[in-house]
Parts: structure tokens; C-alpha cells; sequence
């Protein structure tokens, strides 16, 4: 890696090849995946109907412009609001969706004032990197966007920072990078409540949680909630760059020709695996996805939460976070699980993240389990 920027601090392997939960790299070593492409891969590599359809789509055109119509764009934005009177917004990543959100509430309500939570994180573009509770990923780059303020995730006393002057309320409801941390559901519905009574615009990031991840189509959804603007990203196409926000149709009139483009956003490529995705992502999958977790969890509980280095476990369908004490860095047990073959992620507090595709099966779930434990249980024995 002699020309790259030192962005990434990287494995010493590359992964060359995979097939449904399987990834090789180049030294021909199997891993069982437990990332995802950080909750991006969700239904798996190599998935032939998805492969297929980018395939039929790359014979015909794989770009143009949003200068024309596009009846891709118009049935993935069908697929993703369904009978809800909605708008999509296409571009290429979560944090252009987020950039998109904050323009967007910004416009329609006249008012710059927004409001986001501790350990929260939306990107790292400047609009989305200023409503990002995380200063570690901020030194050096400001001043940021003005009007920022931040608020105490799970807190009560933070409802009152939620006034008429804001134009928006930005959370996860689940805090991925921040830690799998779980947004307790009635202080979520009561700042959804509190938004709908001040008059401020609610804006849900659903990059990491959507598409599946917790056994509904976006994470919201298991909850009385009722978003203005929804953003989602990684797990849409499957691997091939795409980012969407979605707002209540009134807001539409503030997002007219001019106010907002791309180049990329939308193009053909990312919408026949976007369209491919979420016919697959139907009710039935998600059902299974909901039963699958269930299975997961009981494990989890059972086999993992007892363990001497677990302080605990969070997270919702399939995306958890396992947070080991002090007594050993999550690094290490990554290494670890490297070597018994199972590709894990890390996040904020020493937390072990684990992102399984949704299509990875109960066996190969109580497998994932087995390891873990064991390269928890050897790392106490050898320190």
C-alpha cells in the first residue's frame, strides 16, 4: 500500500474472493463473514439474483444522467416508502444522505438550528461530521457548519433541548460506531412526540440499521415513530455505492430543480441491485431474519453474556455489540477470531460488533457463537 492515503489501519490480508456468508483472501483462508462490509453485504456475496440483475442492467447502460427519467429510480423509491406518501432523494453514501437531510430541514422549515446526540455519527463530510457526537474523528478540521447542538443520547433532561427554533432532530436508533448503544424505546417515542409538538423536523439515520438489519425494513418501524426524513445507505445495493433520503412528500417543494444534484446518485448499476435487494428484503425474509435473531440472541445470552472479559450485550436483530471490560483490548480478540477463521468488527468502548449478512444460517450462527467464546475464554487463560 505504498501510494495510499494511511486513512484505514489495516489487516495484513486482502479478501479476494467470497460466496455467501464465505469470504477468502489471498493466502486462500476461508473466513465466516460477521461484518457484512460493515453492514453493507447483507444478503451475502456472489448472490445470483442480485449479480444477475446488475449483470442484465450493465449489458444495457450503467450511466447517463439524472437529467432524464428513470423508471429504475422509480420503482426502488416505490420499493423503499411502499403506500406511505414519500419522496426519495438518490445519491452515493450515507453521508450524502445525511448532507441531503440537513440541507433539506434547513429549507423547508426556514430555521439552521439542529440538534444530534453524543457518540452519534453521520459521516465525515463537513455538514454530516457536525452532527457527529464523536470529537475523537474531529480534531482538526474545524470550524464546523454552525448551529450544531448536542443533547445526551437516552437522556430525559434532553427533551427539553428540543424547541420551536430547531429545524431538526437527528438520531440512530441504534448508535452503531458509538457503541451499539440502544435507544431506549419510550424515550425514542418521546422525542418523536416532543419534535411533532415543537414543530421540528425528525430525521432518522437508518444507514447502518436499515435494510433488514433488525428484522423490519428500517429500524423505526418497530417502534411508534413517524419520521420526517429517513436516510439510508450501506445495505440498499448490496456492496455497489448508493445512498437515499426519504421525506414526507410535503417537503418536496423545498428540494425543486437546482437546489440539489449529483452526478453518480441513482445511476442504473446501483438501482437494478437496489431493486434486486429489496424484492428479496419482502416479508417472509424479514420474518426469518426476526426468528434467526431470536435463535442468535438465546445463544448469546446463554454462552457469551456469563463470560469473565462481558460486561454485557446490546443491540437488536442481527447487529450486536458484546462489551468486553479492560482486562484485554477488542483488538486482540479480533486478531483472535482471525486466526480460528471468523471476521469480526470493533466499535466505540471496547465493544466486539458483530454485522452477520441476514441470509447466514442458525448452524452457522451457533458456529460464530462457539468460536467467540472459546477466543474469549483462551484470552483470559493466557493472559
Amino acid at each position: 500500500m505504498k501510494h495510499i492515503f494511511p486513512t484505514y489501519k489495516r489487516f495484513p490480508f486482502e479478501i479476494v474472493k467470497g460466496n455467501g456468508v464465505t469470504l477468502i483472501d489471498n493466502n486462500g483462508k476461508k473466513y465466516l463473514d460477521l461484518t457484512s462490509g460493515i453492514g453493507v453485504c447483507n444478503l451475502g456475496y456472489n448472490t445470483a439474483p442480485i449479480k444477475d440483475a446488475v449483470k442484465t442492467q450493465l449489458d444495457k447502460v450503467w450511466h447517463t444522467s439524472n437529467l432524464y427519467d428513470s423508471t429504475l429510480q422509480e420503482k426502488v423509491a416505490s420499493l423503499l416508502v411502499k403506500d406511505e406518501d414519500k419522496d426519495v432523494y438518490f445519491c452515493n453514501s450515507g453521508t450524502e444522505a445525511n448532507e441531503a437531510a440537513l440541507k433539506l430541514a434547513r429549507k423547508a422549515t426556514g430555521k439552521s438550528a439542529i440538534l444530534a446526540f453524543d457518540h452519534s455519527f453521520h459521516g465525515r463530510s463537513y455538514g454530516s461530521l457536525s452532527m457527529t457526537g464523536n470529537d475523537k474523528i474531529k480534531e482538526g478540521f474545524g470550524p464546523f457548519v454552525p448551529d450544531v447542538k448536542f443533547a445526551k443520547y437516552n437522556d430525559p433532561d434532553a427533551l427539553a433541548q428540543i424547541t420551536s427554533d430547531l429545524a431538526a432532530v437527528i438520531l440512530e436508533i441504534i448508535q452503531g460506531e458509538g457503541g451499539v448503544v440502544n435507544g431506549d424505546p419510550a424515550w425514542l417515542e418521546a422525542v418523536g412526540a416532543k419534535c411533532k409538538q415543537e414543530k421540528v423536523l425528525l430525521i432518522i439515520d437508518e444507514v447502518q440499521t436499515g435494510m433488514g438489519r433488525t428484522g423490519k425494513l428500517f429500524a423505526y418501524q418497530h417502534l411508534n415513530l413517524d419520521p420526517d426524513i429517513i436516510t439510508a445507505a450501506k445495505g440498499l445495493a448490496n456492496g455497489i455505492p448508493v445512498g437515499a433520503m426519504i421525506g414526507k412528500t410535503e417537503l418536496a417543494s423545498s428540494f425543486g430543480p437546482g437546489s440539489h444534484g449529483t452526478t453518480f446518485g441513482g445511476n442504473p448499476l446501483a438501482m437494478a441491485s437496489a431493486s434486486a435487494v429489496l424484492t428479496i428484503l419482502n416479508d417472509d425474509f424479514l420474518e426469518a431474519v426476526q426468528q434467526k435473531s431470536l435463535f442468535f440472541w438465546h445463544f448469546l445470552e446463554k454462552e457469551i453474556q456469563p463470560l469473565e472479559l462481558v460486561e454485557g450485550i446490546s443491540g437488536k436483530g442481527l447487529m450486536v455489540g458484546i462489551h468486553l471490560k479492560s482486562d484485554i483490548e477488542v483488538s486482540k480478540i479480533i486478531a483472535g477470531l482471525h486466526k480460528q477463521g471468523i471476521l469480526t468488527l470493533s466499535s466505540r468502548d471496547n465493544t466486539l460488533r458483530l454485522l452477520p449478512p441476514l441470509i447466514i444460517t442458525g448452524s452457522e450462527l451457533l458456529h460464530a457463537v462457539h468460536i467467540i467464546k472459546d477466543t474469549l475464554t483462551n484470552a483470559i487463560v493466557s493472559q
